[in-house]
């Protein structure tokens, strides 16, 4: 898939609507954030990341419960959802999203590598969605990428719900 598409979809849509993004990324390490911002016009929309890669990042910046992390590790639903709430608040922004997950080569904290969690974070709620993606770490990277833009557009596509609330 070429990312370019949905985030030139996400950037007209969110514009039109008058909604900021802000984007907290573990596993794709700022592939969200510079996708975005690579489509001409985002900056009316792109509010900031945060690359949390290490779990004291994911806690200190995005308050991301230690005990969470503690007893679910950082590949986790709950920490998906965590990490795009913590991004919306810590910038400000409409709407959060994440990513955490693993990309290999090796498994991580128990978690088969492609297992993948995104979420979405905005004034009326947070969702976190599963991911099993198969590839070399490249290819799990980018289909995580690819995946949270297009559930992003998925939510602008709603339309107010994901305005300020």
């Amino acid at each position: 898939m070429n990312a370019a598409g949905p985030a030139s979809d996400v950037v007209a849509l969110a514009t039109r609507l008058g909604l900021t993004v802000a984007t907290a990324e573990s596993l794709t390490a700022g592939m969200v954030a510079s996708t975005i911002a690579a489509v001409p016009g985002a900056s009316a929309v792109l509010q900031g990341g945060i690359v949390a890669y290490q779990v004291p990042v994911k806690q200190n910046l995005l308050n991301v419960d230690a005990g969470l992390l503690a007893t679910a590790g950082a590949v986790d639903p709950r920490v998906a959802a965590a990490m795009a709430d913590g991004a919306r608040t810590a910038l400000s922004a409409d709407i959060g999203i994440s990513t955490t997950g693993v990309a290999g080569p090796a498994s991580h904290e128990g978690k088969p590598v492609g297992t993948v969690f995104t979420a979405i974070s905005t004034a009326s709620g947070t969702r976190a969605f599963e991911h099993h993606f198969t590839g070399g770490r490249e290819e799990i990277r980018c289909a995580s990428r690819d995946a949270v833009l297009t559930e992003l557009l998925g939510e602008l596509s709603k339309g107010t719900n994901s305005g300020r609330g």
